[in-house]
């Protein structure tokens, strides 16, 4: 039986609405459930690495990680910092299963992308989930990242492919590990499914937040062995560094 909520029937049909904001429940004024006000109280990525998005005091730098270890994908995108209040309206999407959270935020993060592509940044081929193992698909019902994926592809009309990647191999929650653990928890942790035609694409990875970029890398590594040209990395948010 399949998990995956159906998407083809919304929790409500947005345009024929009329919006309250799902931050402080005023009227919204922009044609999201928004208003304007907590629209500018999000926290806006800013200044941030030219490759992993890690926030930083100006744009267009490179963080010192990336300069010694430079990552197998080629840029990330994010919106936003993780950041209050932020952070809540991904876990009440994320663990509370909030979807029109979750929408929301696939919305925005698609104007972000749109005004991206129209400056200096390639249009994608694929957008591709990061996908959960079977035991954390089963306990949370869905995959967050699989949802985006799909607004986002409707949003901005690239195709989106939800099989080709799989994670037969689950070890701790990511959450509790630091970074070198993070590293070895996810050591053979992805595979790719039979008759994955990612050679010559340009791919995109689609998750909610990228923190040390572990599962980004790991991916990115595992598609470009296989002979994909370019894997970029979209999520809502980039988490600073601890202590930032």
């Amino acid at each position: 039986m399949r998990c995956q909520p159906d998407r083809e029937n919304h929790v409500y049909i947005w345009t024929k609405n009329k919006q309250t904001c799902l931050l402080c429940d005023e009227p919204a004024d922009t044609p999201q459930p928004l208003c304007s006000a907590c629209e500018g109280e999000l926290p806006w990525l800013g200044g941030h690495c030219a490759l992993c998005a890690l926030p930083l005091p100006a744009s267009g730098l490179v963080c010192g990680d990336c300069q010694k270890r430079p990552p197998a994908f080629a840029r990330v995108e994010a919106a936003w910092r993780y950041d209050f209040p932020l952070d809540s309206l991904i876990t009440r999407f994320k663990h509370q299963a909030q979807w029109p959270m979750g929408r929301l935020l696939a919305g925005l993060l698609s104007h972000h992308l749109q005004h991206a592509f129209a400056e200096d940044l390639p249009r994608p081929d694929l957008l591709l989930p990061v996908p959960l193992g079977r035991r954390r698909l089963r306990s949370r019902g869905f995959n967050q990242a699989e949802m985006l994926a799909d607004w986002l592809g409707a949003e901005l009309e690239i195709p989106r492919q939800s099989r080709w990647l799989l994670r037969p191999g689950e070890g701790a929650h990511q959450q509790e590990l630091d970074a070198a653990a993070r590293r070895r928890n996810l050591r053979n942790a992805f595979a790719l499914a039979e008759g994955a035609a990612v050679a010559g694409r340009h791919l995109a990875l689609v998750d909610d937040v990228l923190t040390t970029g572990a599962t980004a890398e790991a991916l990115a590594r595992l598609l470009l062995k296989a002979g994909a040209a370019r894997v970029d990395i979209y999520c809502l948010a980039r988490t600073p560094k601890p202590g930032d």
